[in-house]
């Protein structure tokens, strides 16, 4: 109930991932009931695999994330997660907001045992595939060793995932040299190497790697990568209007446009956040993904399927043996 077009994407998003995946798994779907119906009502969800559980509370995008979980128990956010962490789910998907989504998963479910702070995992494109960007905004004050955690984290999800074998890893530095940096920077560098074989570590690398895809993993604290999330969100937007302001010149200009769409089209869908859905919160001890606030059915429909994939890999188990391993 949280995003911005909450109940209605959210319904018409399950609906569409049931259908498509021909009921393979089953969604319940948490919020105010009534509303829930009303929009069912709008799709062609007979036969499919759901069930509903009320929840009539909202934890909006004004709310302090930690004192409406605790005054809020009937949120959908908080009822959700509950579930999850009882067994009724084995995953949690949310478009609402992503503080009370981070705090909540992480106090309700706990996090996997190695794990200092979880991590929220972006995804950006690059000339090789799928980076991972972590952390992008959980922890933004951070200590070398939460880094390295992250590290690992980062590298199980790229290999599992989107099949990069022995994922690259690189520590966002404003150089590559090992005294560059600040202090965390220089101390994480460190730390890192001196747990050599941990994962596969390349060292430092520069803001300009990250879409040459220098690397499948960028580590660096959640302040930086929100910033440079947020920046990242803004590029599609910004080429578009360029584009329409070229075309609007003249009407050569135009017909060129018009000749590329099909090409713009396929370029800008490596930069659309929907093909990915939603973002993992890794180190909980659970599988909470996280979506934009405005997220259309197609990205409920794909944070959904991702969900489902997380489970599958038995990702957290991956990265409890990991920790454990070399602990």
């Amino acid at each position: 109930m949280g995003g911005d077009f909450a109940p209605a994407n959210e319904v018409a998003g399950a609906v569409e991932c049931l259908r498509q995946c021909d009921n393979r798994f089953h969604v319940v779907l948490v919020g105010d009931e009534q509303k829930i119906r009303e929009e069912l009502k709008k799709t062609k969800s007979g036969g499919l695999d759901f069930s509903i559980v009320h929840a009539p509370e909202v934890i909006d995008m004004h709310d302090s994330p930690v004192v409406a979980i605790k005054t809020k128990p009937n949120s959908s956010l908080v009822k959700g997660i509950t579930l999850h962490k009882e067994g009724t789910g084995d995953g949690f998907v949310s478009t609402g907001n992503t503080g009370a989504v981070t705090a909540a998963s992480t106090l309700i479910l706990g996090r996997i045992p190695g794990v200092s702070r979880p991590t929220v995992a972006a995804i950006f494109p690059s000339e090789t595939g799928p980076t991972l960007i972590v952390d992008a905004g959980a922890v933004s004050d951070c200590k070398p060793h939460f880094l390295f955690e992250f590290g690992v984290m980062g590298s199980i999800y790229s290999e599992y995932m989107f099949k990069k074998k022995n994922p690259r890893v690189g520590l966002l530095n404003i150089g590559e040299e090992e005294s560059k940096g600040n202090e965390l920077a220089k101390e994480t560098f460190k730390y890192i190497s001196e747990r050599k074989g941990k994962f596969n570590f390349v060292g430092n690398i520069e803001g300009r790697d990250i879409l040459k895809g220098h690397v499948d993993v960028v580590v660096c604290d959640g302040f930086v990568g929100n910033v440079l999330l947020k920046f990242a969100e803004s590029i599609p937007g910004f080429l578009k209007y360029q584009f329409k302001k070229f075309a609007a010149k003249n009407i050569i200009n135009t017909l060129i446009m018009g000749s590329l769409r099909g090409s713009l089209k396929e370029i800008f869908r490596d930069m659309d956040y929907t093909e990915f859905g939603g973002i993992p919160l890794l180190g909980v001890n659970g599988v909470t993904i996280i979506g934009h606030g405005g997220s259309p059915p197609k990205a409920i429909r794909n944070m959904l399927f991702r969900a489902e994939e997380v489970v599958q890999y038995k990702i957290n188990q991956h990265i409890q043996e990991k920790l454990q391993e070399h602990s």
